[in-house]
Parts: structure tokens; C-alpha cells; sequence
């Protein structure tokens, strides 16, 4: 096992062996396998966007063991998904990637002020599937933000005695916050403390702009003179806000954006100190091999080669 490997593992001290063994095969799984950083697909988008407006620019996506075959082929290090998906092909793929179950959703079909997740899946299923752990959303800045913290709370907890791995996105949204603020700086620094504080071992959150929300924190970002000016500085910050660096802090890839735009966001994750990316329009509404090729560039940039 490399020594960055091994050094990422004992910032777990209080997990059992069976969790840091599927920990450890989601960092060594792929072709960033052993390097500490990680490019993970999720696809659940279907359930979060609707079916057509996830597929239709991509029509072999609406397939799910495309999905499972893009992961395998561009050698990411764990390919995510809501229950359907993953029962529609673990069987042909078993033991090919390590798989994340996301274990909550949420539809579009209203519009909601203070959105929730409905819980759509289990430990259980996690384990049935032979998954290496659960996924699972938050929205910090909902009203339904404490009744979420809760329940990952105990599903963190049955998770980590079956030897499961954990991973919060943690998605600020919600009437407390206002649009720009989604992703201020500040308020993704506090969604990413906020997932480490409830047991993640790996925590998702969007990048962050230099937008800054509340006001009390801006003071204190003036007064401490926090770098926040380039998109390499945020990350920086937001990588301190989860505990240092000592816990995994991967970003969202977004809506579907130009080659550029995304490589050039991919280059700030990594001279900020990002762990990593978790990519999904930003692939699966690419056709095939442009997917390849992007995702390709992105592992190069991960292993220091672009």
C-alpha cells in the first residue's frame, strides 16, 4: 500500500477494519488507484432531475449498464447511484468497481422553498449489492435541515458497524440561504464542516465563489485576511474547513459545461488540494468517447501529467 494511502487511513482512527478496508479499496481502485485522489461517477440524476432532461442529450444513458460500463472503461475509482440503477446491473458487473449506494433522493416535480430527501434505500441494500458504502444528501440552509442531519446521523452509525464507508454531498440550499449564496465561500466551508462533524469519511460539495453570505462570517474573513480571490485559495479554504485536510473532500462537477471550463476548474481542485471530483453530466450527457477523453484529462491532471 502507498504511504499516501496509508497516511489518508489514519485520519480514521475510530472506524473498525472492515470500513477501512472498503475505504481503502475506493483509493486504490482505478487509474488514480494509490495517489489519494479520486474521480468518482453518480448518476443520480435520473431520480434528482428527471429522465430526460439527464438522458436525452446522451440516449444510451437512459440505460443504466451504460453508466456502470462508462465507469469501468475511464477507470474511475467508484461509480454511485440510487437503489434502481444499481440492481438493473450489479449482477453483470459484480466485483468490476466499487459502488456507492445513495441511500436518499429528492424529485423536482415541485417546487420547494426548503427542499428534503426521501429516504430510498437502505444498509441492508448496501450490503445485498455488495457495495463498498452509502451515499447521502443534506441540505444545509433548509428548514428540513436538522430532520436530514438526523437521519444520516443514525444511518452513519449502522453503516460504520457493517464495515460501510460514508459520503455526504452536502448541498446548501433552502430558503435560510439566497440563490448566489449556495455557494458562497463561506457557506461551503460551513456545509463541508457540518458533513465531517457528522461522521463522513468522504464529504461532496460544490465549488465555491468568492461570494461571501452571512455577514458575521464576512467580518471575520476581512478581519483574518482569508485568501479567497482565486478558485485554487477557496478550495484551499474549504479543504481547511474539513479539519485540516484530514478528512476526504471531493467537488461537484456542475451542470454540463465546455472541455475548458471544466479542466480548468479540475486544475484549481488540484493546486488547492482537492481530493478529487465526482462527475456526472459533466460525462454521461457527453457522448462516449468524449466522456473517455474528458475524464481521461481529468485523472491526467490528478496525476500530475497536464
Amino acid at each position: 500500500m502507498q504511504p499516501r494511502i496509508k497516511e489518508i487511513l489514519s485520519w480514521y482512527g475510530s472506524d473498525n477494519p472492515g470500513t477501512l478496508t472498503n475505504l481503502a479499496r475506493l483509493l486504490n481502485h482505478g487509474r488514480l488507484g494509490g495517489t489519494g485522489k479520486m474521480v468518482i461517477l453518480p448518476v443520480d440524476q435520473g431520480f434528482e432531475h428527471g429522465p430526460a432532461r439527464s438522458f436525452a442529450t446522451n440516449p444510451p444513458a437512459y440505460d443504466p449498464h451504460y453508466h456502470f460500463e462508462l465507469a469501468i472503461a475511464s477507470g474511475c475509482n467508484a461509480y454511485a447511484a440510487p437503489l434502481g440503477f444499481l440492481e438493473a446491473g450489479v449482477r453483470d458487473f459484480a466485483g468490476e468497481i466499487p459502488l456507492i449506494l445513495k441511500v436518499n433522493d429528492h424529485d423536482v416535480l415541485l417546487d420547494e422553498p426548503d427542499p428534503t430527501q426521501a429516504l430510498t434505500g437502505s444498509v441492508e441494500d448496501a450490503l445485498r449489492l455488495g457495495c463498498v458504502g452509502i451515499g447521502f444528501t443534506i441540505y444545509p440552509g433548509s428548514a428540513h435541515r436538522f430532520e436530514m442531519y438526523q437521519q444520516i446521523r443514525a444511518y452513519a452509525a449502522e453503516a460504520k458497524r457493517c464495515g460501510l464507508v460514508v459520503v455526504i454531498w452536502s448541498y446548501a440550499r433552502g430558503s435560510g440561504l439566497s440563490r448566489t449564496g449556495e455557494t458562497a465561500v463561506d457557506v461551503i466551508g460551513y456545509a463541508a464542516q457540518i458533513a465531517a462533524q457528522l461522521g463522513a469519511h468522504i464529504v461532496k460539495v460544490k465549488l465555491p465563489s468568492e461570494h461571501i453570505e452571512q455577514e458575521a462570517a464576512r467580518k471575520v474573513y476581512e478581519k483574518a485576511q482569508v485568501p479567497i480571490a482565486t478558485l485554487s485559495d477557496r478550495v484551499r479554504h474549504v479543504v481547511q474547513c474539513t479539519f485540516n485536510g484530514r478528512r476526504i473532500i471531493i467537488f461537484s462537477g456542475g451542470a454540463t459545461s465546455a472541455d475548458k471550463v471544466v479542466l480548468d476548474e479540475i486544475r484549481a481542485i488540484q493546486t488547492g488540494g482537492g481530493f478529487g471530483s465526482i462527475i456526472g453530466r459533466n460525462s454521461f450527457q457527453r457522448p462516449r468517447a468524449d466522456a473517455l477523453q474528458l475524464l481521461g484529462q481529468i485523472m491526467d491532471i490528478y496525476q500530475g501529467q497536464a
